[in-house]
């Protein structure tokens, strides 16, 4: 049976005409695998993910190696892109983090919050109140040295540890953040517990504490199969920013049965078919994830990987 290689475009009252995707596959993808990608695959990925359209490609993290092996090549990686990868976003955890992406000349960087209170202290050995004090200097100098930064926060939608997460408690969280400096706020649903309704309120509360969509993006996760609804509220309640992972890369090491990051390539169908301009070329993506993933020996978990892949397999491209 022939597929079509894309929707049929039906527009939808409400929705922003254009959106920008944050794709984040070589970072928080890869950052997931058990085996250490070599770095020339990890460039060809980037080069092959901009090619596609991307407009922001997240490319590593400054993170110790001891705690993110799979990264421990980001000066390798950043330095063998040459003057591309200076405008490629890269986390960095504290100042440590910074000083090697102001070494490297970088332009965009970005830090890695908590919402909740045990989180805080398994992933940055710091309680809710003193990561704020951690990341102050970080994003200070970062500003000063003229570089934009952004601000993830983990446990948006809820922990592991402590259940539902208060919608007051992630706006404050955000918020703090914003204050230091940020000039983006990604909200993280790490363990894809997140439904529509939460999402738009969520949202509604940033509203109502000053903050628009314009400073927020979304991170959504798969594990119940809610990310795509999730992304599609987000839409309707205007926010015109989304991360999302190439091929459905990474995963929530937090969950048992995560299926990772929403794919970038069911984000864009999706888009495709509602009208919202992307800027992204879905074959070529489709393609990209393809290669990928047989670079890493395994199937892409995207849907639509899985169909226009075998469709171009059966087709002979």
């Amino acid at each position: 049976m022939a597929r079509p290689a894309l929707p049929m475009e039906q527009t939808e009252a409400g929705l922003p005409e254009r959106v920008t995707i944050w794709e984040v596959g070589p970072r928080d993808g890869l950052q997931n695998e058990k085996t250490v990608v070599p770095v020339e695959v990890k460039a060809e990925f980037i080069r092959r993910l901009l090619a596609a359209g991307l407009p922001i490609v997240e490319a590593t993290s400054f993170v110790h190696p001891r705690w993110v092996p799979q990264l421990a090549d980001a000066a390798e990686l950043m330095s063998g892109l040459g003057e591309a990868g200076r405008d490629l976003p890269v986390l960095v955890p504290n100042e440590r983090g910074l000083d090697r992406a102001l070494e490297l000349g970088l332009r965009h960087v970005a830090i890695f919050g908590s919402a909740t209170e045990t989180f805080a202290q398994r992933n940055l050995n710091r309680d809710l109140e003193s990561q704020f004090a951690m990341f102050e200097p970080t994003v200070r100098r970062a500003r000063e040295a003229g570089l934009d930064v952004r601000a993830y926060v983990s446990m948006c939608f809820g922990d592991p540890w402590e259940g539902a997460v208060p919608i007051e408690q992630v706006v404050m969280v955000g918020c703090r953040l914003l204050d230091l400096g940020a000039s983006q706020l990604s909200l993280g649903d790490t363990i894809g517990v997140g439904t529509p309704g939460h999402v738009t309120a969520l949202v509604r509360a940033f509203a109502a504490a000053g903050v628009g969509t314009e400073r927020l993006a979304v991170h959504f996760h798969d594990t119940y199969g809610q990310a795509l609804a999730n992304a599609h509220a987000a839409l309707l309640a205007g926010v015109t920013t989304f991360d999302a992972s190439a091929g459905g890369l990474g995963g929530c090491p937090y969950a048992e049965s995560a299926t990772g990051n929403l794919a970038t390539e069911d984000l864009v169908w999706m888009l495709r078919g509602l009208g919202v301009e992307s800027g992204v070329d879905l074959p070529a993506l489709v393609a990209t994830s393809v290669w990928m993933a047989e670079q890493l020996g395994r199937p892409s978990p995207s849907r639509v990987v899985q169909a226009l892949g075998t469709r171009g397999a059966e087709s002979g491209a």
